[in-house]
């Protein structure tokens, strides 16, 4: 049935002629609607609150607020009233963060794993790092662009800003441009959208190189940069081989900056040594015959001389101009995005069928993503470069799991 309510004292009517009748009387009803105002504004003040004590937030989207719930007195009318639905959304108070030069998704998966950090935003410029990024985060929308060509208004506001910005232009693999190169000009953009966004933490991942590039004047402005803009910064150079059980030799420096000083002083970048892992551990079984060397390739017979040691041993080479290379650590090399250039510069190993490369599986078990995470259909080189771009998870877990305890 319908019912007709009075906009003033909030009285119901169930025919719309005493509706009508009530409306002309001469006398006019109690207002009520400030009253029935300030009981509406309570119950949204106070399920705000309710869900705010559950780490939530609000913002659009419909839920019932009743004023028949209250338990303080109310008028007659006022309890008759229907109250209007507020507009409210809850959604996850989780620390909002931008993953930029995204790759692979590593920060993400190390990020999201925690349950405390939501991905609002990802970018990178390489087709295949869409691909692998969707297939593994589906739900996530990602951005192909250069960074340098994307408004910083277009990208949403956020608690925490990380990225392995592109290190060629430090690489001692490089020329060593350093900021005369234009891709180092994205640190500029990073700048430029901290300005905006003024994020309370960042996460930057470089080469070990940036720290001593241009005798250290490289490292010096990109921190004094920083602390200008109102960071306290901390660096540290971490090898993934001796804070993580992944047998790879991986050596990159790492910039924290915090917002608060009473967070920064709480961050420490100390970790353990772990005992490495063995590489064998991170092989896969059964692989396929094109990843193995025969007398087809030119370089086989250097390849066959110089390769002895059977996996078994805990070994890797590597193969360079007229020469094979031990790996004499019993770890894995650092693996590089020009592992893609061709497929030379993948490290080399012997088993009981023969001489191979890594498989681009294989090289993502050494930079740590679990063996379930999908690689997308495309071409060998592109996976080969993609996880050489990567950074490592377990690294990533290391400081999040820090993090985790100061936020």
């Amino acid at each position: 049935m319908v019912k007709y309510s009075c906009e003033r004292c909030g009285k119901e009517f169930s025919q719309k002629s005493h509706y009508d009748s009530h409306n002309r009387r001469k006398t006019p009803c109690e207002n009520n609607a400030y009253k029935i105002k300030a009981l509406v504004d309570k119950a949204v003040e106070e399920k705000i609150k309710e869900l705010n004590n559950k780490k939530l937030i609000v913002e659009n989207e419909e839920v019932n607020v009743n004023t028949d719930t209250m338990e303080h007195q109310q008028p007659k009318e006022v309890k008759k009233f229907k109250i209007k639905k507020k507009k409210l959304k809850i959604i996850d108070n989780k620390f909002k963060f931008i993953d930029l030069f995204a790759g692979t998704g590593a920060f993400t998966l190390a990020l999201e794993k925690s349950n405390k950090f939501k991905c609002v935003f990802t970018n990178d410029m390489m087709e295949c790092s869409k691909k692998i990024y969707e297939l593994n985060n589906p739900t996530h929308t990602f951005t192909l662009k250069d960074l340098n060509t994307i408004n910083v208004l277009d990208i949403p506001s956020h608690n925490l800003l990380c990225g392995g910005f592109p290190c060629q232009p430090f690489s001692i693999a490089g020329e060593k441009k350093g900021f005369d190169d234009k891709r180092s000009n994205v640190f500029w953009k990073i700048v430029e959208i901290l300005e905006k966004h003024n994020p309370e933490i960042i996460i930057l991942e470089n080469v070990k190189n940036l720290k001593s590039h241009d005798k250290g004047n490289t490292y010096k402005i990109i921190e004094k940069k920083l602390q200008e803009i109102g960071y306290h910064i901390k660096t540290a150079i971490l090898d993934t081989n001796k804070i993580t059980n992944i047998p790879q030799h991986r050596e990159r420096i790492y910039i924290i900056g915090f917002r608060d000083k009473e967070k920064y002083d709480k961050f420490n970048f100390e970790f353990p040594e772990q005992e490495q892992g063995k590489i064998c551990d991170m092989l896969e079984e059964n692989v396929d015959d094109k990843y193995y060397y025969s007398d087809r390739f030119k370089v086989f017979d250097e390849i066959e001389k110089g390769i002895t040691k059977n996996i078994s041993e805990n070994v890797l080479y590597q193969y360079r101009r007229f020469y094979v290379r031990e790996n004499k650590s019993n770890c894995c090399p650092t693996l590089t995005a020009n592992m893609g250039g061709g497929g030379h510069n993948v490290p080399l190993l012997k088993d009981d069928k023969g001489i191979r490369k890594l498989t681009p599986r294989e090289c993502f078990n050494l930079q740590g993503f679990p063996k379930d995470y999908k690689l997308p259909d495309v071409c060998d080189s592109a996976l080969y470069k993609l996880a050489g771009n990567a950074v490592s998870v377990p690294v990533v877990n290391l400081i999040v799991n820090k993090l985790n305890g100061i936020i």
